[in-house]
């Protein structure tokens, strides 16, 4: 606690402590998605640093149509140019590697409706090819990841029996990542149980 000379108490420092700390425990579902992302990145940036592999985020192709350059420049309009196909790619071992990371707050299952046509399209193609295909899933309210590979996900996709995958098909077919200082989430030890 605080207090003036003389010994008067300042009031508004239990005010601020309690704001702040409410301010630091509030965090939007986006910004834990973008934390998952941000956290996949970190691991990417310790991977390549080491020379352990070289993984990257596919940029997404936006056309740009309209810029305001009156305080610098900020795009104002424009639109995907064609849809995106998965968030990374790169070598690992001399093997080509092709990922989609999601995030889900269910507990049960991770459902299908996080992934599109040509996500599934595209992965097939990876695998017909003999690249290695998966996703990394967070399970936000386990506070779990894992990889599964996508052949997995491509079934269930397309026999269209359930709208979701079971938990238990994570856990019996997937790999769980383990998360760290240095790489933060260190999937490519779970790449390397799964695939080698």
């Amino acid at each position: 606690m605080i207090k003036y000379p003389g010994g008067k108490e300042y009031k508004a420092t239990a005010e601020r402590k309690r704001k702040k700390s409410s301010s630091e425990i509030s965090i939007s579902s986006a910004n834990r998605g973008m934390s998952f992302e941000s956290d996949i990145n970190a691991s990417n940036e310790y991977y390549k640093d080491h020379d352990i592999c070289l993984i990257t985020k596919r940029p997404t192709p936006i056309n740009v149509v309209k810029v305001d350059y009156s305080k610098g420049a900020k795009i104002v309009h424009a639109y995907f140019e064609e849809q995106s196909t998965t968030d990374y790619n790169g070598v690992y071992k001399s093997r080509y590697i092709d990922f989609e990371a999601k995030n889900t707050k269910n507990k049960t299952s991770f459902p299908l409706n996080n992934i599109t046509k040509h996500q599934i399209e595209h992965l097939k193609k990876v695998i017909a090819h003999g690249g290695i295909a998966f996703f990394i899933i967070q399970f936000e309210s386990l506070d779990k990841v894992y990889i599964l590979d996508a052949s997995y996900v491509i079934h269930f996709y397309e026999k269209g029996e359930r709208k979701s995958i079971p938990l238990s098909c994570f856990i019996e077919s997937g790999i769980e990542v383990e998360r760290a200082y240095n790489p933060r989430l260190k999937y490519i030890d779970a790449v390397e149980k799964l695939y080698f």
